[in-house]
């Protein structure tokens, strides 16, 4: 009975100290006009656990997918590729229009209403993530 609990113990503490979870929310893709070669994915990411990075994204829909944010300087707005986003313990990451966003590069084919865009999340300290992320147009 004592080993019992023990293992027992042990077990929800394991899971406890391994079940940092992160989720997705309010994911979507922007429909894209057709002969469009790039295309635009925002979501937010719920970090229920420690401190984590997303490092990489992989996906079905174009030739490469990257982490992109928004930078403003001198009175212009400009998109520049982020080696990873900080996702914070207990916190969320959001991507939005305007801000930070997954960029599709060398679409396979345009984003249409209705259809759906795999990705897969890949981060620095959790398991890699994929979802499927439905089509919209741009007023979400």
């Amino acid at each position: 009975m004592k080993k019992t609990l023990l293992t027992a113990a042990l077990c929800f503490l394991s899971s406890a100290a391994l079940g940092d979870s992160i989720t997705i929310s309010d994911a979507w893709a922007r429909a894209t006009p057709p002969g469009a070669q790039t295309g635009a994915v925002y979501l937010t990411l719920n970090n229920e656990g420690d401190a984590d990075r997303l490092i990489g994204l992989d996906t079905d829909a174009a030739r490469e997918a990257q982490l992109h944010t928004h930078l403003h300087a001198d009175g212009m707005m400009r998109m520049e590729q982020i080696a990873a986003l900080e996702l914070p313990a207990k916190g969320e990451a959001v991507m939005a229009p305007g801000g930070d966003h997954v960029m599709l590069i060398g679409l396979k084919q345009p984003l249409v209403p209705g259809a759906t865009v795999t990705l897969t999340l890949e981060f620095a300290q959790h398991e890699a993530l994929s979802v499927r992320i439905p089509v919209r147009d741009g007023r979400r």
